[in-house]
């Protein structure tokens, strides 16, 4: 039995050093389609030709190769923290939130890949 309910879409989050041009990339190989750049938070997100599974493109001066973080969307990120943090899982940092955008909260595997949990404040979900 799962100790959080999540929801049933997925971002795979990666690291690049210009998102815009990334984007395109990804539309002009893959067909993927652009969702939107949030400009003020350095983000841009895909949607792939994977129903229910998008692409988030985080802009960092110094990406990382072979980087890529899966987002779990939940309903309630502070309940789905709570039960994860009671069962021992190891966070990074605290919760993060974007007002009237998206809350999130890195966590780790037992080899610790990186996770996170996503909700969605935006009331489009």
């Amino acid at each position: 039995m799962s100790l959080v309910s999540l929801k049933n879409t997925i971002t795979l989050a990666m690291s690049v050093r210009d998102r815009h041009a990334s984007a395109e990339w990804y539309a002009a190989k893959l067909g993927f389609e652009l969702i939107h750049h949030i400009d003020e938070a350095g983000w841009s997100e895909l949607r792939t030709n994977v129903d229910r599974v998008t692409l988030g493109l985080g802009e960092q001066a110094e990406a990382s190769p072979g980087n890529c973080v899966p987002v779990f969307e939940v309903a309630d990120i502070a309940e789905a923290r709570g039960k994860l943090e009671l069962a021992g899982v190891e966070f990074d940092g605290e919760t993060d939130t974007i007002e009237g955008m998206v809350s999130t909260a890195t966590f780790y595997d037992p080899d610790r890949n990186a996770l996170m949990l996503a909700q969605d404040l935006t009331g489009q979900s």
